[in-house]
């Protein structure tokens, strides 16, 4: 169960284009350290990493795949002209680079509701603590 807003309980369905609250980062941390049996320092720590690793190979202009979920990438923006949408006036809008998130297969039939849920592991059912990588590095997952 995650935590949202002070209350414990289980996530509403919620159909597209409904609005609820964000489930914030200690939250997610919160909820994978009771899931998994870590302390929340370890899965927190996790998540900061995989945060500042995602966000290093987007500023390096690298591709991120996880597979089943989505794929992290940045793309250019060309530039254009754009109107001030209160005075109608002409402006010049340079061109820039931005993080985009496409999902994968398997999320967007979860998110869709056409999909089972996706499998949560079980308490001692991960082998690889922090600092014992299991494989080489690599931007596919």
């Amino acid at each position: 169960m995650m935590e949202m807003n002070g209350k414990r309980g289980r996530l509403p369905q919620t159909r597209c284009g409904e609005r609820r609250d964000a489930v914030t980062k200690r939250e997610l941390v919160i909820s994978v350290a009771e899931r998994l049996g870590y302390t929340q320092n370890e899965v927190s720590e996790v998540v900061q990493k995989t945060l500042d690793a995602i966000t290093e190979c987007l500023a390096e202009g690298q591709r991120l795949e996880i597979r089943n979920f989505g794929v992290f990438e940045v793309k250019r923006r060309d530039a254009r002209i754009g109107r001030n949408p209160r005075t109608g006036q002409e402006v010049s809008i340079s061109q820039k680079c931005v993080a985009t998130f496409k999902p994968g297969k398997a999320l967007k039939e979860y998110v869709e509701g056409v999909g089972p849920r996706p499998a949560i592991a079980e308490p001692g059912a991960t082998a690889a603590r922090p600092n014992q990588p299991d494989g080489p590095p690599g931007l596919s997952v």
